[in-house]
């Protein structure tokens, strides 16, 4: 099997039945070193798979690109050996001539955990990167109905999920069409959103005007700086938000909606981008 996903024998438990063994599936999770010009950044644990789109969106997310032409290249440098063969653990990013590297204070002398990416950070301000998109003024209006369609949309393409029930996911929709233009999933919800960011960074679609992160999980206040450091005016997930996300959203313009299940949502802020247009009373 794939690294993405490992196979384990398990021993099932029911109370007052007898107990059975069967191979059952688990998501992969895997140490990734980010360097940029061969300097160590950060060291994240996540689902090997889109690594370069990971590292990219990463980059968005700490305000050092904001696009494809000031990323020269990516490479996987000789990491970790299991077995004679390299385990694609370390990938360098160069660059464009021009752009200017890292501060120094967005370096991550520790694990990044799969389940919080700040977790380790000295204080929230050390987060709280000035984006170069204004979501403010984006048109975006969608339709409640059609937003109530996305869960399901990303549910069904959660192929390793379906496998494993442990990884989450991130998809980015088109406001106007609710077409879902790409699905990431990782052991950790920021990394899964790190690579959708890091898809649209190669695709040309910074910033996503007109577009809806959806995500399986809460919204806490790291995947809203995302959105907005990507120029993402709206951020929808199943469960709820933080009172800090919904504080950041606030102040820069971004719609929150959380609790998003079956006909029903909660709009946090800027809820004149949801309309319902089936309501005539």
């Amino acid at each position: 099997m794939s690294r993405i996903a490992a196979r384990r024998r398990v021993t099932r438990i029911t109370v007052g039945e007898k107990r059975t063994q069967r191979p059952d599936s688990l998501s992969g999770e895997e140490p990734l070193e980010l360097r940029v010009g061969g300097t160590p950044l950060a060291v994240t644990m996540r689902t090997p798979g889109h690594d370069v789109e990971l590292a990219t969106g990463f980059l968005v997310s700490e305000g050092v690109i904001s696009s494809a032409g000031e990323l020269a290249a990516a490479r996987y440098c000789a990491g970790a050996v299991v077995d004679d063969v390299n385990t694609y653990n370390v990938l360098d990013l160069t660059l464009a001539p021009g752009v200017a590297p890292p501060d120094p204070s967005v370096e991550r002398n520790f694990y990044t955990t799969s389940s919080c990416g700040v977790c380790g950070k000295a204080s929230i301000d050390a987060v709280a990167t000035t984006s170069k998109f204004e979501v403010r003024h984006d048109p975006l209006v969608i339709e409640a109905g059609l937003l109530t369609t996305f869960p399901e949309k990303l549910r069904d393409q959660q192929a390793v999920f379906e496998r494993t029930g442990g990884l989450h996911a991130a998809g980015l929709f088109d406001g106007t069409t609710g077409e879902m233009l790409v699905l990431r999933e990782d052991v950790g919800r920021h990394n899964a959103v790190d690579k959708v960011v890091g898809w649209a960074l190669q695709q040309g679609l910074l910033p996503a005007r007109g577009h809806v992160l959806m995500v399986s999980g809460r919204a806490s206040f790291e995947l809203t700086q995302k959105a907005l450091m990507a120029g993402i005016p709206m951020l929808a997930a199943v469960s709820a938000p933080s009172s800090l996300a919904v504080d950041l959203a606030d102040d820069a313009g971004i719609t929150i909606v959380g609790f998003l299940r079956g006909s029903s949502m909660v709009v946090y802020t800027r809820d004149d981008r949801v309309i319902d247009s089936t309501f005539t009373g």
